[in-house]
This record gives structure tokens, sequence and C-alpha cells, in this order.
């Protein structure tokens, strides 16, 4: 019969693989793993884009100083 296929055992090898292959492993496969990756990095970090806020925080704590400081 088919044997159950280690799921766990296979992610934990490809975590390992790409998290700590190119310190390790030879040439072909230490490249293969940092470019895996770097493509990684690049679609998470394309999932989530650079927030800014709308409104500006500060602008009425600044404007409150510069009256204070013009103020006679």
């Amino acid at each position: 019969m088919f044997r159950k296929l280690p799921i766990p055992l296979i992610l934990l090898v490809a975590i390992l693989f790409v998290a700590l292959g190119d310190s390790f492993l030879p040439q072909p496969l230490s490249g293969a793993s940092l470019s895996t990756r770097t493509a990684l990095n690049s679609a998470i970090a394309g999932i989530f884009p650079s927030w800014r806020p709308k409104t500006k925080p500060y602008e009425r704590t600044e404007k409150a100083l510069e009256q204070e400081q013009s103020a006679p």
C-alpha cells in the first residue's frame, strides 16, 4: 500500500534549505538556496506595501510650538 508522505519532514527540509542552504551546501545548491530566499523575500515584501500615514501626526504640535515661540 501507499505510505503517507512525511509532510512535516518535507517542510523542515525546505525551510532549512532556504534558511541555511547557502552556508553549507556545495555551489550549485548554494546558489539555488540564495536565489530562492531572495525571491521569497521580495515576494513577501511585495505583499505588504510601504505604509505611510495619510495625516501628519506632529503637525498640530509643531504649529503650537511655532506659535509659542513667535509670541512675545
